[in-house]
């Protein structure tokens, strides 16, 4: 029977599909400490991962062509993993596949709100005690079905502010629109971003909050909303 592992005090990187996967590369080329990386679906025939999530079951893929253009990369992933890939049901044709320990994660974030992929990577994350969790490519933008993206990003965030509760610190890549992380600071603070100079906040070593008003600290924030280029190419 799968277990969950206790990873209390590492740092994860789950990494997805969505665009802003691209931060993940740039993090790791700039040696950010990570001490797990955890590939979602396809992305786990791209970058070098210690886990992969895939709780679609392998038939979908190896026996159908429902995941469109992820069939191809999973078909040949499946067969040659080597584990773990936690899923939903065990294929004799795939043998990196692991049960997904549903009863005791369920258990341990307390509800059975799932209703993607990530979301379930997401509640494992919580049952190991990570320390931090780090979310790459997670956008859900998706123009061909509203309902699945805004459904799913709602679990989640549901999951992530569970996270954040329970002590994990948690950061998302600065293009994903998760958390409204790629919304400008500010316009995040509903009616104070109509005031002709809003506030932001800052989080201070004592994990509390400390109010600014965005004029004050506008260069600081403009100079690490960059990260996305090299640190070479950021200038004062």
């Amino acid at each position: 029977m799968t277990k969950v592992p206790d990873l209390s005090g590492k740092t994860v990187a789950i990494v997805a599909m969505g665009l802003s996967h691209k931060e993940f590369v740039l993090a790791k080329t700039h040696s950010q400490e990570i001490d797990e990386v955890w590939a979602i679906n396809a992305m786990g025939g791209v970058i070098y991962h210690d886990r992969m999530f895939m709780l679609d079951p392998a038939s979908r893929f190896l026996d159908s062509e429902d995941a469109g253009t992820q069939t191809g990369i999973m078909r040949e992933v499946l067969k040659r993993h080597p584990g773990p890939v936690y899923t939903c049901e065990l294929d004799k044709r795939c043998p990196g596949l692991v049960e997904y320990p549903l009863e005791e994660v369920v258990n341990s974030i307390g509800t059975w709100y799932l209703n993607n992929t990530v979301a379930f990577t997401i509640a494992f994350a919580i049952a190991a005690k990570v320390k931090k969790l780090m979310v790459y490519g997670v956008d859900f933008s998706y123009r061909g079905n509203v309902h699945f993206a805004e459904s799913g990003r709602a679990c989640c965030e549901f999951l992530l502010a569970k996270a954040i509760e329970k002590g994990i610190q948690v950061g998302i890549a600065k293009e994903s629109s998760l958390l409204d992380t790629n919304v400008h600071p500010k316009e995040k603070l509903y009616g104070y971003h109509r005031l002709a100079d809003t506030f932001v906040f800052s989080m201070e070593e004592d994990g509390k909050f400390k109010k600014h008003a965005y004029s004050e600290v506008a260069k600081v924030i403009e100079s690490e909303r960059q990260y996305l280029l090299p640190p070479e190419a950021v200038r004062s």
